[in-house]
């Protein structure tokens, strides 16, 4: 390396040191604030690193749980008659009269 590169490089690594530390010290800042006034931490991608678990959550998780398997009920039997449905439309005209025919008659 020549003498010029070299006092170049002289000159500008204490601001590179300097602009580095104040980056690393304003991070450092930054997650100190952010646990101090009770902000989730980010991950990488923005996911939080320590999700909160307050009971408001807690029991949010719980009522959408339970909305869900009401829910997934409720498609399930739509689906039975669906199936029925389907089974009523794609049989012959005959077949269904005949059934009609049967379900009007008294039980023996």
């Amino acid at each position: 390396m020549s003498p010029e590169k070299f006092q170049i490089v002289q000159m500008l690594f204490p601001l590179i040191a300097i602009m580095a530390s104040l980056g690393i010290g304003g991070w450092v800042l930054t997650t100190w604030l952010r646990i101090k006034h009770g902000y989730p931490l980010d991950g990488a991608w923005g996911q939080s690193v320590y999700p909160k678990k307050d009971d408001e959550t807690v029991e949010r998780v719980k009522l959408l749980s339970q909305e869900n398997a009401q829910l997934r009920a409720e498609i399930g039997s739509m689906k039975d008659r669906l199936i029925v449905v389907e089974r009523i439309v794609t049989d012959s005209g005959n077949l269904l009269s005949h059934e009609i025919d049967r379900l009007r008659s008294p039980a023996n």
